[in-house]
């Protein structure tokens, strides 16, 4: 815990509002026990301690100690009043395991609410003092925005990034078509579904189903999810039958012989859920590496938004928690999908390589799909992809997330004894040796981005580039959103010894 910031002679600059404190003894000790400082206080300005030690003046956030000693103010153990607000189904699953799980990982106890809406306590086990409380109120999105930037709230969870607000990636969802279970609709394109969503389908068999009527659900007009469908499909949700979250939404479809709808992959329940295809028959898996490598075209992101203001340093402590595997465990037992990385076998992902085959181009030799197959042998695909913004060099959000989480791992040598390799792929428009100058072209550029994210990387430990152009779509290139798919850098890892990873 940085509770206690470095003695420098700018403290003795510092201004404390209203009359300074007699200089008495104190000892303030951090919340974890990590640190304890003993000295005079000389001041304190409701936010920070000044105190005399036997180092030098030092300058302490209240915020992360407990003060003891005769000369300590009022305020000996600020409360800090942590309020969340934003999108409704993933607040309600997300959040309270997460501040449970920064509780544990802080070793502080925790008190749940004793109604909806209340406050989830942290006290000090020892002192028993409160040390922050954690409420959480389910607004749509343009009243959280509204809360977060007036300072009447210090967090908004969304599915998006909004450019006035700073973000931090709590977790990953996908968005499934569902139906009734007795639905024998073999499987739906992104095409017909959104057809379907902006209410140009009245009959499923108008899209491979049986001759009946076809019943939109949805959630209420301007929800987050609601509004994130309507961003990726491109069209507003022309939905018959509104329900006020997503555990009523399925299980109204469930039960609806007529329903289709679209829901969270964690808030499926009941109902049957429609198998995805794009226009080129390309089956569209919600897998975990499929999501979390945006392979998956309705991947749903999930984010803490944070304002462009200083939050209290339990906030930001709660922040940080969010990337590490005790806060990814309760993301993935809430029913999202973490962000950690995952490794898949390439063998065990014969269907991309079927999916080459068959969607390879004219300009797509035998030679190329060999040489293909050969460096796939042997290695796992790890989750982390790289797309760029369209029309840009600038990796997209996620991609930028996923770089400085890759960055972080390299450093602390978790792929030791392993040889990493950055692939890059095209899409199928234009000529050949051009997507393929192309691919090549962005995978140096993940790698280049990579060494500066993180410049104390040997060469031995930075990936090695490759490319394959058009060789292996994941998508249709009729569509605009195929083409995106398709254009990508994947992460591959081999065993380090021997020469065939080279």
């Amino acid at each position: 815990m940085r509770a206690f910031s470095r003695c420098a002679a700018g403290f003795a600059a510092l201004l404390f509002i209203g009359t300074p404190a007699v200089a008495q003894d104190v000892t303030l000790t951090a919340r974890d026990g990590a640190l304890t400082i003993s000295g005079a206080l000389q001041g304190f300005d409701g936010e920070f301690y000044r105190v005399e030690t036997a180092y030098g003046p030092l300058t302490v956030d209240a915020e992360g100690v407990i003060c003891d000693g005769p000369a300590c103010p009022d305020l000996i153990a600020p409360r800090a009043v942590i309020r969340i607000v934003g999108a409704a189904d993933a607040g309600a699953a997300l959040i309270p395991p997460l501040v449970a799980a920064f509780a544990a990982a802080r070793g502080l106890s925790l008190s749940l609410p004793e109604a909806a809406g209340g406050a989830t306590i942290l006290t000090d086990p020892v002192s028993g003092k409160t040390l922050a409380e954690f409420t959480f109120q389910p607004l749509l999105p343009e009243e959280a925005r509204a809360a977060l930037k007036a300072g009447r709230a210090e967090l908004m969870m969304a599915a998006s990034t909004l450019p006035e607000f700073g973000s931090r990636a709590v977790a990953l969802d996908a968005l499934l078509p569902i139906m009734a279970t007795d639905n024998p609709t073999p499987g739906i394109s992104t095409p017909s579904l959104a057809k379907a969503l902006s209410g140009e389908v009245k009959n499923w068999a108008e899209i491979g189903g049986p001759d009946m009527p076809l019943v939109l659900h949805g959630l209420e007009t301007g929800s987050d999810l609601q509004q994130a469908l309507s961003a990726r499909l491109g069209r507003q949700i022309a939905a018959a039958v509104t329900h006020p979250d997503l555990a009523a939404l399925a299980a109204a479809v469930a039960k609806d012989p007529f329903a289709l709808a679209v829901t969270g992959r964690a808030v499926r329940g009941a109902a049957r859920g429609l198998p995805l295809s794009d226009s080129c028959g390309f089956p569209l898996l919600p897998t975990p590496l499929a999501v979390k490598a945006e392979d998956y075209p309705l991947s749903l992101p999930v984010f803490f938004l944070t304002p462009r203001r200083r939050l209290p340093l339990v906030a930001r402590e709660f922040l940080e928690f969010l990337p590490t595997p005790g806060a990814q465990a309760a993301v993935a037992k809430a029913g999202y999908i973490d962000r950690l990385p995952e490794a898949q076998p390439m063998t065990a992902d014969g269907l991309r390589l079927i999916n080459a085959i068959q969607g390879a181009g004219e300009e797509t030799t035998l030679a190329d799909l060999k040489r293909l197959a050969g460096m796939m042998n042997g290695a796992d695909r790890l989750s982390f992809t790289f797309r760029f913004e369209d029309g840009s060099s600038t990796l997209d959000r996620t991609s930028q997330d996923n770089l400085a989480d890759l960055a972080k791992l390299l450093e602390a040598g978790e792929f030791r004894d392993k040889a990493l390799i950055l692939a890059g792929f095209s899409d199928g428009s234009g000529a050949a040796q051009a997507n393929f100058d192309l691919s090549l072209n962005r995978a140096a550029r993940v790698r280049a981005a990579l060494t500066d994210a993180a410049p104390g990387l040997t060469e031995v430990q930075l990936p090695q580039v490759v490319a394959f152009g058009e060789a292996m779509p994941m998508a249709c290139d009729e569509t605009a959103a195929g083409r995106r798919l398709n254009r990508r850098v994947e992460l591959w890892m081999k065993p380090a010894f021997g020469a065939d990873h080279k």
